[in-house]
């Protein structure tokens, strides 16, 4: 007998979701917002509850989805539907980004999350399928692709050059190592030169890593503590404490672990030098 691959409602049942009933499934992946970000900073509820139309009409609850890249999707959760509504000004609060956007967003639903299914989420990624732009579909028993361990936050590792991380998942990935292998034994892997971009001031700080733990022993330091011993980071930070929330970490370059420190010593200058952070940046020398 041919086995059946376990699909997100086969799951989602056995807690006890009612999958008879009317509901949708949200993918967010926007051109317009870096969700990601919108999840960082608490505004995922007002995103999903703006409407252009009325998509979730009748419905229930939806389920929630981020793109996890190529037609992955990332469970974000359950959210059961209160109430449709008009849109009014007060669901737009002060400082939400959709405000930027002088179309109305004509529908809004309240909603609430069902935290029956608080641990599963951001851990089951499904295959959405090739209608990526269909982001709002009915309920349908999308094949589960991966199930991460407890305190996977970042999608899978695939390339050095091909990811930014905020200081909040920079340190969510080091307090969860064993649930980031692909992350840890990558950035262990190499040496290099990297970048830390203050988002609140445009200043940007570059740095070095080499040793036995490469880039990922540089990085738990400041995973630990934002400024990494670094003088200016140290300086900016006990101007504005709130602004190591706003760093960005990348990777201007990837070097062999045995290539020597002053080699790397080398090419971490010569970035300093194009980018010219000790004349405007965060590097002290």
């Amino acid at each position: 007998m041919e086995q059946q691959e376990l699909g997100i409602l086969d799951l989602l049942k056995i807690r006890g979701l009612d999958v008879t009933a009317k509901a949708k499934m949200l993918r967010h992946q926007d051109k317009r917002f870096d969700v990601d970000q919108l999840i960082r900073d608490g505004w995922l509820e007002v995103y999903q509850g703006h409407q252009a139309k009325p998509r979730l009409k009748g419905c229930e609850y939806f389920l929630a989805f981020k793109g996890d890249g190529g037609t992955r999707a990332r469970f974000l959760g359950v959210y059961r539907i209160l109430k449709e509504r008009k849109s009014t000004r007060k669901d737009m609060p002060k400082g939400c980004p959709l405000a930027r956007f002088t179309n109305p967003w004509e529908y809004y639903y309240e909603h609430e999350l069902d935290k029956r299914f608080d641990d599963l989420r951001g851990r089951i990624v499904i295959e959405w399928g090739k209608g990526t732009l269909a982001w709002a579909q009915n309920l349908r028993n999308k094949p589960i692709l991966e199930i991460y361990p407890p305190g996977r936050v970042l999608a899978p590792f695939t390339d050095y050059m091909d990811f930014i991380l905020s200081y909040q998942e920079l340190q969510d990935l080091m307090k969860n190592p064993g649930a980031h292998r692909d992350w840890k034994s990558s950035l262990s892997a190499v040496a290099g030169v990297y970048l830390i971009w203050c988002e609140s001031t445009g200043q940007q700080y570059i740095g070095s890593a080499y040793g036995s733990d490469g880039i990922w022993g540089r990085w738990e330091q400041y995973a630990k503590k934002a400024h990494g011993g670094n003088k200016l980071l140290r300086e900016l930070l006990k101007k504005d404490p709130d602004a190591a929330e706003t760093f960005r970490f990348s990777i201007l370059q990837v070097l062999p672990k045995t290539t020597k420190n002053s080699e790397v010593i080398r090419w971490e200058t010569q970035y300093k030098r194009k980018l010219g952070t000790i004349a405007i940046g965060l590097n002290a020398n």
